[in-house]
């Protein structure tokens, strides 16, 4: 978790030191524009870049994930979108405020880096009290922002008994203090058990349900998938994709598996496909066919059925495979490590 010390710091270093600076609004203007934006984002450490030349844009009101390799830049990303490092190169404009300004944004953001960082020998609500005091946030909303993240009843037990999904929990409740419009978020789900997966997700949905903008950095596509609407995949420092979730699984990938009661009836079968345009592969008694530029699937499965019928044919399997994030990611970055 970024503590509140550090975003202080960084508000007072970023504060203009003499007379008042113009800076420059994002194209479709501070109001009207995305949630996130940049344009070129570049960060370079001696030889190596981290990030190299990034346009990314995310929507306002989206749960999106920000998804790539080992080494992609991701953390480095979400690091100069928070004003702890800055830039080699490009622009940029958080909640239409330029990256160049920090102190305008840094208020109306709440966000959670790696690991959580609390006193173990305090209270969750007294940890959330000191993290209140050091960034001047009024301590009465402790106990709402604990209710909403689902530790009402153990806000009062020390922090060392949490366990990992409280301890994640406690860090975004921590990242909410602010009343944040932005939820930034640096794997939330890392090694927690499928009931804290859940509970995660469902709160990330509850989030974004209330009109917050959530972006989450994370290699569980499984979940990325199920939660979210918006996609950035970047590969060493560069995007590779971005989009509605939705546009990525639109790609190859659906398939068609059929079979007939009798194998001899395949040839038969492979014609009724042919005849709507799909390639068939027979492996064993099965046949399967590529649902690449099919616009309306149901469909064209409901006809296969219906003439399969009329022409005497006893279908023992009639369905679709459907791709996954996972196999989507694997064709955009062939081999990559997830982190």
């Amino acid at each position: 978790m970024i503590p509140a010390t550090t975003i202080t710091r960084v508000r007072e270093s970023a504060r203009p030191q003499h007379g008042a600076v113009t800076v420059p609004l994002p194209p479709g203007g501070a109001m009207a524009g995305p949630a996130i934006e940049t344009h070129s984002l570049t960060k370079r450490y001696g030889a190596r870049t981290a990030v190299d030349g990034l346009d990314i844009e995310v929507p306002r009101g989206v749960i999106a994930g920000f998804v790539g390799p080992n080494g992609a830049g991701k953390t480095t990303t979400l690091r100069m979108l928070l004003g702890l490092i800055r830039p080699t190169a490009g622009t940029g404009w958080v909640l239409g405020v330029p990256l160049t300004s920090p102190v305008g944004y840094l208020g109306q953001i709440g966000a959670l880096i790696e690991s959580p960082a609390f006193y173990p020998g305090l209270s969750g609500q007294c940890n959330l009290a000191v993290q209140a005091t050091l960034a001047g946030i009024d301590p009465a909303r402790i106990p709402a922002v604990l209710q909403r993240v689902g530790l009402d009843g153990r806000g009062s037990d020390r922090y060392k008994t949490y366990s990992l999904g409280m301890k994640q929990r406690l860090g975004i409740a921590a990242a909410l203090l602010g009343e944040p419009s932005l939820l930034i978020l640096d794997e939330p789900a890392n090694a927690l058990d499928p009931a804290g997966i859940r509970e995660m997700r469902d709160l990330l949905r509850s989030l974004n349900a209330d009109g917050g903008t959530v972006f989450v950095s994370s290699h569980q596509l499984g979940e990325v998938q199920q939660v979210c609407d918006w996609l950035v995949v970047i590969d060493q420092g560069r995007l590779v994709f971005q989009g509605p979730t939705g546009q990525l699984m639109a790609g190859r990938g659906d398939v068609l598996v059929t079979g007939c009661q009798r194998a001899a009836d395949l040839p038969r079968l492979g014609a009724i496909l042919a005849r709507r345009g799909l390639a068939c592969t027979r492996t064993g008694d099965r046949l399967y066919a590529d649902l690449a530029g099919i616009a309306d699937i149901d469909e064209m499965v409901a006809e296969i059925s219906q003439t399969a019928s009329a022409e005497k044919l006893t279908l023992i399997e009639l369905t679709v495979t459907k791709a996954n994030l996972e196999d989507r990611y694997l064709n955009l970055i062939p081999g990559g490590p997830l982190s």
